[in-house]
């Protein structure tokens, strides 16, 4: 059991170190666009007001969880109780009902810690963070 936790925790700051180290990154190359394309396009958009299958991630973090107003939310993401930040959307993206159980993003399979920190550093520079 300690060992699981302190692999979890090292997975987290791994995917935290890569999430902060790519958002003060130029985005010129793509990279951090193309994951979030891959990974989450499908059901999500950045655009403000375009709700999809899942919610607009526009101005995410800071953003409390369950909290925009055209966009039906499970229960228990209404109820959440938390604002999103670096750490819990990385926790949420790896694994997302360890941070909600109960939430509708099914099917989903968490990304690679590299991947998640792309994710996280376009969510920050294409109007993720107010």
């Amino acid at each position: 059991m300690r060992w699981l936790l302190i692999a979890g925790t090292s997975g987290l700051a791994l995917i935290l170190a890569a999430s902060a180290g790519l958002a003060q990154q130029a985005t010129s190359d793509g990279a951090p666009q193309q994951a979030f394309n891959n990974s989450c396009r499908t059901c999500h958009t950045v655009k403000e007001g375009d709700n999809r299958l899942g919610p607009n991630l526009h101005k995410i973090i800071g953003r409390k969880a369950g909290s925009l107003p055209d966009y039906a939310y499970s229960s228990a993401m209404k109820d959440a109780g938390f604002a999103w930040d670096q750490d819990k959307l990385a926790r949420f993206i790896a694994n997302p009902d360890e941070i909600v159980s109960g939430n509708k993003m099914k099917p989903y399979t968490g990304l690679s810690v590299e991947e998640t920190g792309k994710v996280i550093a376009y969510l920050q520079s294409a109007g993720g963070q107010p």
